[in-house]
């Protein structure tokens, strides 16, 4: 059998989210991975070239989405709770993408979250559909890094 030049590319629906202190969390979707830093535009007067320098500036992180069906598990719930009613409980956690046999391959891994909003399902008596709870997590800083 012929060997392929270029490897296979991962499948986006292998993967699996941690969270610091949260156990059994599954999640269905996942998104907002999204990096920018913000370009400075800077000049001084005496340049010869009449153009702005771009330098680089802020590093930001795009607040993270997970969706998931709903269950009795409260966990992710009483994580929003602490922060409702004042506590800061930042957590630590990761995005592991999964080749076809659930071995771990890329990890994006994320530094200080929070969750800024929860969503709860939207109910319809005439759909088919799981009811759906959705996370916003704040972070401060995200990592990429090939798992081991």
């Amino acid at each position: 059998m012929p060997d392929r030049p270029v490897p296979d590319p991962f499948r986006g629906y292998n993967f699996r989210v941690e969270f610091d202190g949260v156990t059994g969390a599954a999640f269905r979707e996942v998104s907002g991975l999204t990096f920018e830093i913000d370009p400075v535009e800077y000049r001084e007067g005496n340049e010869q070239h009449l153009h702005v320098r771009k330098l680089f500036g802020l590093r930001k992180f795009t607040n993270l989405q997970a969706k998931r069906g709903i269950t009795t598990d409260l966990q992710l719930y009483k994580w929003y709770h602490e922060l409702l009613v004042g506590g800061a409980n930042l957590r630590d956690g990761a995005i592991i993408l999964t080749d076809e046999v659930q071995k771990d391959r890329i990890r994006w891994s994320f530094k200080n979250g929070w969750i800024s909003k929860w969503e709860g399902p939207s109910f319809n008596a005439t759909a088919n559909d799981v009811a759906i709870e959705m996370i916003e997590i704040c972070v401060d800083r995200v990592e990429l890094t090939k798992a081991a």
